[in-house]
């Protein structure tokens, strides 16, 4: 059954997904890196954009798999991201320890939730074991936020950035496998 359901063309679409999340991570990266490092309005920007945006994919993604009845964790997903990014809009005016605080969180329930959209997903697509490990990993590095955002070292766009790329190289890596798994199939 797996792989006839990942020759369908929900594997396609699953697989063309994750490819545009991890264009998009890729490009959020690049523009803290260079843009967002240097003027602190765009990195705002930024910052409040990139869990807006995780909310709208994890929108797309539900609907396009069903709904989001039939994908709880993708809608409780996209609640806890669209609330994080209004979090993070407020948290701009305590500085960026809050900003961290906030993204801390944010990592450890959106990884847990991605971790569990990815294990419901092997059953059916396959090929999930790196969104499964990218949950794990968002979830410690949501941790890890945690205890910088306490520290005394003031935090900036550059500190979260490499966690966006992780997410990049994640996605990336599903949607080759998960194309590759489709082809063989």
């Amino acid at each position: 059954m797996t792989q006839d359901f990942a020759a369908s063309s929900n594997a396609g679409a699953l697989t063309r997904y994750y490819f545009v999340r991890a264009g998009v991570a890729a490009a959020w990266v690049a523009a803290a890196f260079t843009a967002g490092r240097s003027h602190a309005a765009v990195a705002a920007v930024l910052l409040v954009l990139y869990p807006a945006w995780d909310a709208l994919a994890n929108a797309r993604d539900a609907q396009a798999n069903g709904g989001l009845r039939a994908n709880p964790s993708q809608a409780l997903n996209l609640a806890v991201s669209a609330v994080t990014a209004l979090a993070v809009l407020l948290a701009l005016h305590g500085g960026m320890h809050a900003v961290l605080a906030v993204f801390g969180v944010w990592a450890v329930l959106a990884g847990l939730l991605q971790l569990a959209t990815g294990v419901r997903r092997w059953c059916s697509y396959g090929a999930q074991w790196a969104m499964v490990l990218s949950g794990a990993q968002s979830a410690l590095a949501g941790a890890f936020f945690l205890k910088q955002a306490a520290g005394p070292v003031t935090p900036s766009i550059a500190t979260i950035a490499p966690y966006a790329a992780f997410g990049a190289f994640y996605f990336l890596v599903s949607a080759i496998w998960l194309a590759v798994r489709t082809r063989r199939a």
